[in-house]
């Protein structure tokens, strides 16, 4: 059953009316990219709460372990089997994870940075992703295709929103979706507080109190 469509957000100016991550693939509904979205954010939230910059961590350091840290939860749930929906087509540094069943998934990768701007590396396709996107869409649909889900952030490295990206070559984009994301009640009053989601893969994450230094 296809979800109902939500308002669709203006994609960046000069950019074509948006579609919707549905129109391209009924795989990709908003349930599937939610829980997605949810594993980034609370990966990097993860990674934020085991930072030490005393002991030297900066900005790089912690991007990285944001990243292993979503590639792992979306591993773990994919071979948990609570996910069937879930398979990961490339394990390597260059991640790639299918969103849909029966080995024609949809392949997605993830990125931190502005949605708006896109990186070369971040455009680049690997050719396993374009195989499976050939498999999933058909050649004359996949043709220059990427989806992408990209994972934003604020000065303090928190992740202010996940938006989906459907890009075709390097400066068309097809779709641009930011991702509903669960904020906790006090956020939304406003107050000053690191983004709490459910851990939908079943592991909470490192406790707040684990980052914060030894009494002397």
């Amino acid at each position: 059953m296809q979800p109902p469509a939500p308002p669709a957000p203006l994609p960046p100016e000069g950019s074509p009316p948006g579609r919707l991550p549905w129109d391209f693939h009924p795989a990709l509904t908003e349930e599937r990219l939610r829980i997605c979205a949810r594993m980034l954010a609370n990966a990097r939230r993860d990674a934020l709460a085991m930072a030490s910059y005393e002991l030297g961590d900066d900005p790089w350091s912690v991007g990285c372990r944001a990243f292993a840290f979503g590639r792992n939860r979306l591993e773990r749930a994919a071979s948990s089997g609570d996910f069937p929906w879930l398979e990961v087509l490339d394990d390597s540094a260059h991640f790639v994870f299918l969103i849909g069943g029966n080995g024609n998934g949809v392949p997605v990768r993830f990125y931190r940075g502005a949605a708006e701007e896109p990186t070369e590396r971040t455009l680049r396709r690997q050719e396993l992703e374009v195989q499976q996107l050939s498999l999933a869409l058909g050649e004359a649909e996949a043709e220059g295709m990427a989806f992408r889900l990209a994972v934003e952030t604020d000065e303090a490295g928190r992740v202010e929103r996940v938006v989906f990206l459907a890009l075709r070559g390097e400066d068309r984009v097809e779709c641009f979706w930011p991702v509903p994301l669960e904020l906790p009640a006090e956020a939304a009053t406003g107050a000053a507080v690191q983004l709490r989601l459910i851990a939908d893969d079943g592991y909470e994450g490192p406790r707040e109190a684990a980052r914060r230094p030894a009494p002397p």
